[in-house]
């Protein structure tokens, strides 16, 4: 046996081998071609805005046309008080999650008749629980803006939507606002699934994730950059952890927006699927009989 010093080097015998195995080599070639052929079919594909989701995209424009219309109109914006009062409850959903998400506990939540909301929590770290009303509504809406891109999504997000809101019904059990509101938006999305195999479903979840990230917006600006407001969860942040409202404001202004622009391209890109595809796929999840 040769000494280790003048044994061949492992590279050599590597080399041999796939010299040996030539024909592999075309093979493999061709393997990696086509991978890189349907990486950059797939590229296309997410990039690539299709007629359905061009639809989608065109409905989500007229949503926040008709929104900023019918919020700034007089006599016709009552129109959107029942969603305004929704958005206000998916805020105070937001305080009361982060509140249990950072081991403290809620005690109630009741909504205003005056576009208003109020939490009641023991517990839990202020610097997560005062942003996660205006932040945590954007994000729902958001997701749900995501999810109004494709039917079957749609169905999934409004289970979801069922959950938070039976939470929202327990803490806010002894005020009939929040209750009225609750039942009001469970009836709403029970009704659409049962609407060309829940394709309603899809625009009304659509419409209420645009409107949750418009309004957050728009609270805060409206709150804390135009109206500066004293109270309200930006200038308690600020006096615990320093800055002013107005500032806190403009930044999570361009997360909520960061938010929604998101949730457009990540629908985008996870639903690529026709109309067509997409009537025909939701007769098979969960389908309903009209």
């Amino acid at each position: 046996m040769p000494p280790p010093a003048l044994r061949p080097p492992v590279r050599r015998s590597w080399l041999t081998t796939a010299a040996s195995a030539g024909a592999a080599v075309p093979h493999i070639a061709r393997m990696s071609a086509a991978t890189s052929s349907a990486a950059v079919v797939l590229s296309r594909r997410d990039m690539t805005v299709n007629d359905a989701q061009k639809v989608t995209l065109g409905i989500i424009a007229a949503y926040v046309v008709v929104i900023a219309l019918l919020w700034n109109l007089p006599y016709v914006r009552w129109v959107l008080w029942p969603f305004k009062m929704l958005v206000i409850a998916f805020h105070e959903f937001g305080h009361a999650l982060a509140c249990l998400l950072t081991g403290g506990r809620v005690k109630s939540i009741s909504l205003d008749p005056r576009e208003g909301g109020v939490t009641h929590m023991q517990g839990g770290r202020n610097a997560i629980t005062l942003p996660a009303g205006y932040l945590g509504s954007s994000l729902i809406g958001a997701l749900l803006t995501f999810a109004g891109f494709n039917i079957n999504a749609s169905k999934i997000a409004s289970l979801v939507i069922g959950v938070c809101f039976l939470l929202t019904l327990w803490w806010g059990r002894r005020d009939w606002l929040t209750i009225g509101t609750v039942l009001a938006a469970v009836g709403l999305l029970v009704g659409c699934w049962f609407i060309a195999h829940a394709e309603a479903l899809r625009f009304v979840v659509l419409f209420i994730g645009v409107m949750s990230s418009l309004y957050s917006v728009w609270d805060i600006c409206d709150d804390l950059i135009l109206r500066k407001v004293n109270s309200s969860d930006a200038s308690v942040f600020a006096k615990r952890y320093g800055g002013s409202s107005q500032c806190w404001g403009v930044i999570w202004s361009i997360v909520s927006l960061g938010f929604m622009a998101a949730g457009i391209v990540a629908g985008i890109a996870a639903f690529p699927q026709s109309a067509a595809q997409q009537r025909e796929d939701s007769q098979h999840f969960m389908p309903t009989k009209f």
